[in-house]
């Protein structure tokens, strides 16, 4: 990883970590460093490819770091993130490597300190998959095989057209039961198969006609009818989720899913905020 040069710089050679520098270690202080600059939601940090990233800086070399971060950068993009976020994540990284901090051990964070070349294949790694998916938006989640967001905002679009028909409120008559695991101590994989898992339980309960979606990395959710069973199918769910998340012993360091119920708001294009807001809690 370049030492902290600034961005009209030129190219820098990797820097090189204290002996005994872990994967872990440096995956602590960045997330640290990450949340303190103002990464909004603690739970999306950790993807699987924060971990390669990691791996690459300690044991590959500046070719394999850059490569890392490409993939992080769509990744990040994949996951919602938007591209201020992405690169401030990646200049917290820049602060920790550079030991830039005060004598207290806190680094500053600086998007202008951080190597130009590195923002430049990160953030061009983000418009890949952000170009990507406004010109092929798909309705399919490849990893959990549940219908994405933007199905879901489709979906509701079509429910509050009806609303308005009926001459009702579209949150009288439905709710959002939304899932959501705390993947921020947890690394690697085990976060993607935590979710495949939780797909699978949401099928098994919604499986009458209900319209489900995975919202983000760490979040899915049903829309469900107002019918006064939401209380029973609840309790269905954490049943499922209990059993299949069980058998995992590293998905078990994301604790207890959180269940909540949550109403929909007067307008659809306030539906649409809330959605996104929930994807990223």
């Amino acid at each position: 990883m370049p030492v902290d040069v600034p961005a009209t710089g030129g190219r820098p050679g990797p820097r090189r970590l204290e002996a005994g520098t872990s994967s872990r270690t440096l995956r602590a202080k960045w997330r640290a460093a990450s949340l303190a600059s103002g990464w909004r939601f603690p739970s999306d940090w950790g993807l699987p490819e924060v971990d390669e990233v990691c791996a690459a800086v300690i044991e590959g070399g500046e070719a394999c770091t850059e490569l890392a971060l490409a993939g992080l950068g769509r990744a990040r993009a994949t996951a919602g993130a938007g591209l201020s976020e992405t690169l401030s994540d990646l200049a917290a990284l820049h602060a920790v490597l550079a030991e830039s901090g005060s004598p207290e051990g806190f680094v500053r964070p600086d998007v202008d300190a951080t190597p130009a070349r590195l923002l430049r294949l990160t953030a061009l790694a983000w418009a890949d998959i952000a170009a990507d998916h406004l010109a092929h938006p798909e309705v399919t989640d490849p990893l959990t095989g549940l219908p994405t967001i933007a199905y879901l905002r489709t979906r509701l679009a079509e429910i509050y057209r009806q609303a308005v028909r009926d001459g009702c409120q579209a949150a009288e008559e439905n709710l959002l039961l939304v899932v959501t695991l705390d993947f921020s101590a947890v690394a690697g994989w085990s976060r993607l198969t935590g979710m495949i898992l939780v797909a699978e339980a949401i099928r098994a309960v919604f499986d009458g006609g209900e319209s489900v979606a995975s919202l983000g990395p760490s979040t899915a959710a049903a829309l469900v009818p107002r019918d006064g069973r939401i209380a029973s199918r609840g309790v269905m769910l954490r049943r499922e989720l209990n059993e299949r998340l069980s058998v995992d012993t590293q998905v078990c360091e994301a604790g207890v899913p959180r269940i909540s119920v949550v109403r929909l708001p007067p307008a659809h294009e306030a539906a649409c905020e809330l959605l996104a807001t929930l994807g990223r809690s």
